[in-house]
């Protein structure tokens, strides 16, 4: 309380010595009202009163998460590429398929052009080739034939062979029974009973389709057996359609 009366005193002091001894401030005595005289503001402002440079808002750019939209196609992931990408399948392996008679084979002996041509196993189950004379094919398999033919050409007639032999035409099958036209037919690859039917016109009405015999050689020998109509089929084999009684 003593304090606030003593400044209360030091500035009515002040005042009371500005109006008696004038000045050149705002309360001298013969100063005009303040409302009409012209304040002058200071040229430079202390450092501690002068406002902050005003600084320029810099925009920041703000990744936004992808969002899927209905139409446009995305970006995969790895994961989902992975699961797009095929993986390698372990196939079967079939059997090596064996030549006999009624298969026309391709034979290439690379630089020679007189013993390269088509060649046809006979009935006997052989091939007859310029030089070297019948060779025995049945049974054998076209890589197994290979190197029967470049063992009797390196027999003094070629120094170094090289053979190849491909298969060039199948043997064909029969179809036999309660089909609409049963005959012998030409053997394509990957066939089954069902598309052997299909070929010989298919099944008459009489005809049982739960019975159906598949005869195939082995060996020489003939083996039968009753199969379903997805069965696989093989070139030289005979498929009989069994007639129903009712």
């Amino acid at each position: 309380m003593r304090s606030v009366r003593f400044m209360v005193l030091i500035v009515a002091t002040a005042l009371a010595g500005c109006m008696q001894y004038g000045g050149s401030g705002i309360l001298a005595r013969d100063a005009q009202p303040p409302w009409k005289q012209q304040l002058a503001l200071p040229t430079a402002l202390p450092a501690a009163l002068r406002p902050a440079p005003l600084r320029t808002a810099v925009p920041v750019m703000v990744a936004e998460p992808l969002m899927a939209q209905p139409g446009v196609p995305q970006p995969l992931s790895p994961q989902a590429y992975e699961q797009l990408v095929p993986q390698p399948v372990a196939m079967e392996i079939e059997p090596s398929y064996t030549l006999d008679s009624g298969d026309r084979l391709r034979v290439v002996v690379f630089g020679q052009e007189g013993l390269s041509a088509s060649y046809s196993v006979d009935t006997a189950g052989r091939i007859t080739m310029p030089l070297i004379g019948a060779v025995n094919a049945r049974g054998m398999t076209p890589a197994g034939l290979q190197l029967a033919i470049a063992a009797k050409l390196k027999n003094g007639f070629v120094r170094e062979p090289h053979v190849a032999v491909e298969v060039e035409i199948y043997r064909p099958f029969f179809i036999l029974g309660e089909v609409t036209l049963p005959g012998q037919y030409p053997y394509v690859p990957n066939m089954t009973v069902e598309t052997a039917v299909a070929i010989a016109g298919g099944y008459t009405p009489r005809a049982f389709k739960r019975k159906i015999e598949l005869s195939h050689q082995v060996n020489g020998l003939t083996e039968r057996r009753v199969v379903s109509p997805n069965y696989p089929l093989r070139p030289g084999d005979t498929v009989h359609i069994a007639e129903r009684w009712f």
